[in-house]
């Protein structure tokens, strides 16, 4: 029996994601907070950021059947919570799931993490090698105090936990290519969701990048939805280890 995982399952793209990925696999395993009650899935409580909580969730996927694939939507963004909380659950979170989920890895498996636009923005001003070098280590000791010390914004913690995203997933397709698996991350844009709503609400420059994005729309949950399940299929059995930007092209029309 084949098992498919999505975190961040019960709303907004990760909800869309279990949609995109019916009648892909066996079983599909439904990931949040609390256990999300989807029709024709099982639903599991874990906290991605919590290293016993994601521990339990692998063992408990392995003895469901072989690893097919995991859509980790799950995360925080900058007007929800504190820096420390979104580096602990964007980053940390990110990296401990592809280290718990190796072990099942087997040929055929693949993974797709959510990483931002936001990564690729904060470079627009500069590259900081040192902040890069520090968040593409998350499970180093003593990261947490030190990323918070440089990164006390929200806004910031967050572009930066991101950047971070891509570089462990990156070096997870290392470790996972050698089991015959594949791990690529995916950088939505302006994302029509509730939690895209809440920083528009919030966050005027957003207003801004709309205006900026050549195809003049926010992009809606399915068509990021589409591009996961794409890279989890065996249609993208070659591309492991780069991240997709999903954008509508908004980067380049910030930059243009």
């Amino acid at each position: 029996m084949t098992v498919t995982v999505v975190t961040g399952a019960a709303s907004g793209m990760g909800r869309q994601c279990v949609e995109s990925l019916r009648g892909t696999t066996d079983q599909l395993v439904t990931v949040d907070l609390e256990p999300p009650r989807i029709d024709g899935t099982l639903g599991i409580a874990c906290d991605i950021s919590d290293p016993e909580a994601v521990a339990a969730l692998a063992t408990q996927v392995q003895t469901l059947g072989s690893l097919r694939a995991l859509a980790h939507a799950a995360g925080v963004s900058p007007t929800m919570t504190h820096p420390r909380r979104i580096l602990e659950i964007d980053l940390v979170g990110t990296a401990l799931l592809l280290e718990a989920f190796e072990p099942l890895v087997e040929t055929g498996s693949a993974a797709v993490c959510f990483s931002s636009s936001s990564a690729y923005q904060v470079a627009l001003h500069g590259m900081d090698t040192e902040l890069q070098t520090l968040v593409s280590d998350p499970r180093a000791p003593g990261f947490l105090d030190a990323a918070v010390e440089r990164l006390p914004d929200s806004g910031l913690a967050y572009a930066w936990a991101k950047r971070g995203v891509i570089a462990v997933a990156a070096r997870a397709a290392v470790a996972w290519g050698r089991r015959g698996g594949r791990v690529n991350s995916l950088a939505p844009g302006l994302i029509d969701t509730p939690m895209g709503r809440q920083e528009a609400e919030q966050q005027p420059v957003m207003k801004l990048m709309l205006e900026k994005t050549p195809l003049e729309r926010l992009g809606q949950p399915a068509e990021v939805a589409a591009v996961v399940a794409f890279l989890l299929s065996e249609s993208a059995s070659f591309i492991s280890g780069i991240d997709l930007l999903v954008d509508g092209g908004m980067l380049q029309g910030m930059i243009s």
